[in-house]
């Protein structure tokens, strides 16, 4: 099996790197070393794409990305990511996200961006050490978030067995974002009836106007001092292990040590996306003693 996930993340990074060339079967699977067949049936074994499939709903976010960002036309752009044509580009672009390039350029709403997930690879050479966390204090504006409850979620692959993890590429979609997307734990007050306290979201502006996705809302959130605790970079195949270390380090942490306490009745908790180049990192409302 490591030898399989081997050879698809050898494709996934030719992919990624070739996403404005032609990309045959054959260079893909030349890319591993393995004939074309096969290399076809490992990377939809493990990924559950085809390769064709894979390829295209890169470029088509990819697409995306540069329309929402830049004054590129749709052609130009459609080029750049070898479709044959405006009509061809347009077709599949509305067939993706449910709206023409030409009107997504135009008005930028969020939309289910393809988030490709590259394989961990195993790392035989694990590091003994003890956790180190780095922590500072942040400040956070008044703001809103565009979020989406779950049902009875309290934590991430609770919440993905409830709304499913496909979330996330609406929200690394959405322009206006002040940051990135953030897993988060409400406090009481901004748990509606029936819903989770674990959600997915993203802060936007107070004056966000943009479209709201279907099954997303907006919440307003206060002025806040956040404690923001990052752990030590990893390797992908232990993450788990490792976010359990961190948090473990953060709930014997004590704050008023550095003249703070932890204060999460208004603001929520959270979390940013577990990736191991630069360790776990979580941030919690505090309050100066």
């Amino acid at each position: 099996m490591e030898d399989k996930k081997i050879a698809v993340r050898k494709m996934q990074d030719y992919i990624e790197s070739h996403l404005h060339d032609i990309i045959t079967i054959k260079q893909l699977s030349a890319s591993c070393y393995l004939s074309p067949s096969y290399a076809s049936k490992i990377f939809k074994e493990l990924t559950g794409f085809t390769p064709y499939y894979y390829i295209k709903a890169c470029r088509l976010s990819e697409a995306a990305k540069t329309l929402r960002d830049t004054d590129s036309k749709v052609l130009e752009v459609a080029l750049d990511y070898v479709f044959d044509s405006h009509e061809g580009f347009t077709r599949a672009f509305s067939k993706q996200f449910g709206l023409a390039p030409k009107s997504y350029a135009k008005h930028k709403p969020p939309i289910q961006w393809f988030l490709p997930y590259p394989l961990t690879i195993k790392n035989e050479e694990v590091l003994e050490m003890n956790q180190f966390i780095f922590t500072q204090v942040i400040e956070r504006p008044k703001r809103k978030a565009l979020i989406k409850r779950g049902i009875t979620a309290n934590e991430y692959f609770k919440y993905c067995e409830e709304i499913s993890c496909d979330v996330w590429g609406i929200l690394m979609s959405v322009k206006e974002a002040l940051y990135e997307p953030i897993g988060m734990w409400l406090p009481e007050k901004l748990i509606k009836p029936g819903t989770s306290e674990y959600v997915q979201g993203v802060e936007v502006p107070l004056d966000y106007s943009n479209v709201i996705p279907e099954g997303f809302e907006l919440i307003d959130l206060p002025a806040a001092e956040i404690m923001i605790f990052q752990g030590q970079p990893y390797d992908d195949e232990n993450f788990e292990t490792e976010i359990i270390s961190v948090i473990k380090a953060i709930k014997s942490f004590k704050p008023e040590i550095y003249g703070y306490k932890f204060y999460n009745k208004e603001t929520p908790r959270f979390q940013l996306e577990p990736r191991g180049e630069r360790g776990y990192i979580e941030g919690r409302p505090v309050k100066k003693l």
